[in-house]
């Protein structure tokens, strides 16, 4: 197998001979090897858009018979990271006899119902609504792919005729239909009509593309999605500028963040009147040059074409009429300024809906924006969970790169209100929904914890993050960060790096906190260090130390937080990782446990002060915590050892023996116990819960 083409400039050229050749000439391999580079890039089709099959010689199972199998990515995938659990097996002349039963548009419903008659493997992944357009052709391999050119060309004002001009009569075209039975036929008859062409342009949606081989489909793929982004470079060149050119300049980029960092959380309380929302922020050249355009204005009503785009964009954005030099320190100033934008943008979905509405639609489901445009600074995304927020993010930059080759062309054109509505409130689409896992206790939220490179620390973070919250990890310790962060999914999580001694080093960790996810949900001050000496031992420095770390830390990470939490108005949670040692006098610990003792009285303080704001200020004493704790790395085991009179080695042992239920405690106690105070005990603010395995000198009552 070699490239038999030119160089591509528009698109990357991914296909590996030698990985495909170790494929051994397996179809069904093949095609999802194919799959996953073509979904490697953003430009042929986003997360989750897309469909890619296949065709098989098999022996049926109930006949001996050799049949042939269409197999197709199924419902909900992604062609990306596709995988054999993720395609259908079908019987192609089943499927294809379903015409016989087809009773027309009104029919598409009950049609996606046989499919499952229709499948050969049982392993399958549920067909998805794409699987007759595929299974009416003849192809060995069919890619339907939306590159944003070929949508470009779709979206553009005489679509038809562009088609022509770019490829001739080598491809075909049909007009926009909601996917389903009926398109599946219009696509059968488009290359009856048009015998001999390599592909079809489907109108406001995507491209469809075959070949006998793996290989051949994906060259034939990349070749035309070349030649539409060529001629619409070429288009642009010949106009001069894109979007009726620059109407503003850009912040610099250090100022775009600075703002995001301070507007985020208010947006965030804005868009989670109903449903908490993840944050998402983009300032990428593409989408720089569309939001500080003269044809924003025009444009962004419009809303976007492709099915795929609007179903996670929503069909329009919200345009921010702040200025991008506005002084938002002032954050009820600038709350009085956003809540009336965003009670339009609501009441103008809901007209959208109720204007559009049939006797079957499903209930309207939340009116709030998920993209946000604000000039001159970025593009802000909000959805339920991180993944679904930045794809959102991404699929407005696909439909930014439509508008601008549409735009390049002739003209862009959206879809009709009531068409988009159609896809959005489709009862199979309300069906998918239905079918979603159930949310995780904390999902949508975001947990900030400090001392995360190890020990303690991570191991709360992994609690949380595991139980759904994204995690933003801290520590003074870079290296430690990174191998930590390094060990969750894409989506999980963020590291900075926070001195909590310093204000400057805290407000910087909590801005990447808010720009990577909108905010702040939960704080736990778990970072901390033990020293145990003896009164006249027992140093300026020690004292000085113990007290910044964990005392003053916390007072200024409880300041800052709240002011985020405050400007999001949706409560939050904030956790002192403090000690038994705070409540129980022992030797050689005046400095440790004085400074334990603060964490917890201010800890009372502040649930008392920060209750009516719904913010729950709780407290995790951890006891002997010797396996796997930061804190026993340095001199405070020799310390501790030495006031019991024991050794090292003996600590575990020691320590394990004096409670009451004679067990180890490990940092996943602690992490338990913090997931009981704000994942299970919702009505819970002022308490400490001991995680010691009972010290009765320790009981808080």
């Amino acid at each position: 197998m070699k490239n038999l083409t030119k160089k591509f400039n528009y698109v990357d050229y991914l296909w590996d001979d030698q990985k495909a050749e170790a494929l051994n000439d397996n179809q069904v391999e093949l095609f999802l090897y194919r799959s996953n580079i073509l979904g490697a890039d953003l430009r042929i089709t986003n997360y989750g858009g897309g469909n890619t099959s296949c065709r098989t010689i098999e022996k049926d199972p109930l006949t001996n018979e050799d049949i042939e199998v269409m197999w197709i990515k199924g419902s909900g995938g992604d062609i990306g990271t596709l995988n054999r659990s993720g395609i259908a097996g079908i019987y192609t002349k089943r499927l294809r006899d379903l015409k016989n039963v087809y009773g027309g548009l009104e029919d598409e419903d009950r049609m996606v119902g046989l499919f499952n008659h229709c499948i050969y493997d049982l392993d399958s992944k549920a067909p998805s609504i794409d699987t007759p357009l595929h299974g009416l052709l003849p192809f060995t391999h069919i890619d339907h792919l939306h590159p944003d050119a070929l949508i470009a060309v779709a979206a553009a004002k005489d679509s038809e005729q562009v088609t022509k001009e770019i490829w001739g009569d080598t491809m075909g075209w049909v007009p926009w239909q909601r996917p389903g039975f009926d398109l599946g036929l219009q696509i059968e008859k488009c290359l009856e009509d048009n015998p001999g062409i390599r592909g079809i342009v489907l109108g406001s949606h995507g491209l469809f593309t075959w070949g006998d081989t793996s290989y051949e489909c994906y060259m034939n793929s990349l070749e035309v999605i070349e030649m539409a982004s060529e001629f619409i470079e070429n288009k642009i060149k010949e106009k001069g500028s894109v979007f009726g050119g620059q109407k503003i300049e850009s912040l610099p980029k250090a100022d775009r963040l600075e703002k995001a960092a301070q507007i985020m959380p208010l947006l965030r309380g804005l868009c989670s009147s109903e449903n908490r929302m993840i944050g998402h922020f983009s300032d990428t050249d593409v989408v720089m040059e569309y939001i500080n355009s003269n044809d924003l204005e025009r444009l962004a009503p419009m809303g976007t074409s492709c099915p795929d785009h609007f179903l996670r964009t929503k069909i329009q954005p919200l345009v921010l009429t702040l200025g991008k030099n506005e002084d938002l320190s002032d954050s009820d100033a600038i709350f009085k300024k956003l809540e009336p934008a965003f009670e339009a943008y609501r009441q103008e979905y809901a007209n959208y809906y109720n204007t559009c509405k049939k006797a079957n639609s499903p209930a309207m489901r939340d009116a709030n924006p998920v993209i946000i445009i604000y000039p001159g600074v970025g593009m802000f995304s909000f959805a339920k969970n991180k993944q679904t927020t930045r794809v959102a993010n991404e699929f407005y930059i696909n439909a930014i790169n439509v508008m601008r080759g549409a735009e390049a062309i002739t003209a862009y054109t959206s879809l009709p209100r009531q068409e988009a509505f159609d896809i959005e409130y489709w009862l199979l689409e309300e069906a998918k929904l239905s079918r979603m896992p159930k949310e995780q206790p904390l999902s949508r939220k975001v947990a900030f914890v400090t001392g995360a490179g190890g020990g303690i620390g991570k191991a709360i973070a992994d609690k949380l993050a595991a139980e759904g919250a994204n995690v933003v990890l801290t520590d003074i310790n870079e290296q430690s960060l990174i191998e930590a962060n390094a060990t969750y999914k894409r989506d999980v999580s963020t590291y900075a790096i926070c001195d909590v001694t310093n204000t400057e080093s805290i407000a910087n960790a909590y801005k990447k906190a808010c720009v990577e996810f909108g905010g702040v949900d939960i704080v736990v001050h778990s970072a901390g260090l033990a020293i145990s000496k003896p009164l006249e031992e027992t140093t300026d420095k020690d004292w000085n130390i113990l007290q910044n770390v964990l005392v003053k830390g916390q007072f200024d990470l409880a300041k800052q937080s709240v002011a985020i939490m405050r400007k999001q108005d949706l409560g939050g949670d904030f956790i002192s990782i403090a000690s038994k040692n705070g409540l129980v006098s022992g030797p050689n610990n005046v400095a440790y446990g004085t400074s334990k003792a603060a964490q917890q009285h201010m800890a009372r303080l502040l649930a008392a002060e920060l209750g009516k704001d719904k913010i729950r200020v709780n407290t995790v004493n951890p006891d002997g915590v010797i396996v796997g704790s930061k804190i026993w790395e340095g001199d405070w085991a020799a310390g501790r050892a030495k006031a019991y009179g024991i050794t090292v080695e003996e600590l575990p042992a020691h320590y394990a023996k004096r409670n009451l239920l004679n067990e180890i405690i490990y940092p996943a106690d602690i992490a338990n116990g913090v997931f009981a105070l704000v994942g299970v005990l919702d009505k819970t603010t002022g308490n400490i819960i001991n995680v010691d395995g009972g010290m009765a000198n320790a009981f808080v009552r």
